[in-house]
């Protein structure tokens, strides 16, 4: 025969009640069990691996960097590196033109390869092979990292209005200057990974001597890109270089570089 549940009684079990254990708690219960102390030590090394990892990482690839910028050193007086830069045939990885930035604030020394492949990056700094050779007319554009493989456009947004970007080639320099302010925006300025318009040759940018740099932004991050237009002021190259490839549809986006 049953009998009715007190008042204020239940037949249903009674929650279920846990004390939280201190992480410290659980690590030593850890240690004690058969196998927790290599658990635990397999735990740590990956955590610290892991941490190196993270922080070694620019380290590498500022070596990796290093290396590619010995391997594509330019030899300026070589007769078959003149011939391909006249004709615009140097080869995708082969270093093309050596970028010179030295004002208070920004200091660069890079050979540019040709190129804008993450392999080609590796070196530092490619130019877009859509784009017209450096010194030529049009809108010539080079894309570089900024916090990996040497980080040559690290101090991009530092660069101002005024400031000067030297081109050295095999047959001649070239040197670009800083725009003011232009188009409602500053100089550097900020741009989406597809506005491919900063790289074009369209407009003004078809029939005068540009320059645009740009990089990833913010450092470390591949959500935008950061652009830098100068303009040629002086050039010592008598007869401008060809590039087959220029003016085509161009480029697919914006490279920069992490």
């Amino acid at each position: 025969m049953s009998h009715p549940a007190p008042h204020g009684e239940s037949f249903l079990p009674g929650a279920a009640t846990t004390t939280a254990r201190p992480v410290g708690g659980l690590m030593g219960l850890a240690l004690r069990r058969p196998g927790g102390r290599r658990a635990v030590s397999a735990l740590i090394t990956l955590l610290c691996v892991g941490g190196v990892s993270i922080f070694a990482f620019p380290a590498v690839t500022d070596f990796i960097g290093a290396q590619h910028q010995r391997h594509v050193s330019i030899n300026f007086s070589s007769p078959e590196f003149k011939a391909e830069f006249k004709n615009g045939t140097v080869r995708v990885g082969q270093g093309l033109t050596k970028l010179v930035i030295n004002n208070s604030r920004v200091q660069v020394n890079v050979v540019v390869v040709e190129g804008t492949s993450v392999a080609a990056l590796q070196a530092g700094a490619g130019h877009y092979p859509e784009t017209p050779y450096p010194c030529a007319q049009g809108n010539v554009a080079i894309a570089g990292h900024r916090t990996t493989y040497g980080r040559p456009f690290n101090r991009l947004n530092d660069m101002r209005p005024g400031d000067r970007v030297a081109l050295f080639t095999p047959i001649g320099y070239c040197i670009y200057q800083a725009v003011p302010a232009f188009g409602g925006h500053n100089n550097p300025f900020i741009v989406s990974p597809d506005d491919t318009s900063v790289v074009s040759q369209t407009g003004a940018l078809a029939t005068g001597h540009w320059l645009t740099l740009t990089s990833c932004n913010p450092p470390g991050s591949a959500t935008q890109r950061i652009v830098l237009r100068l303009k040629m002021i002086y050039s010592t190259v008598k007869v401008a270089p060809t590039n087959p490839n220029a003016g085509g549809p161009g480029p697919s986006s914006v490279e920069g570089g992490n």
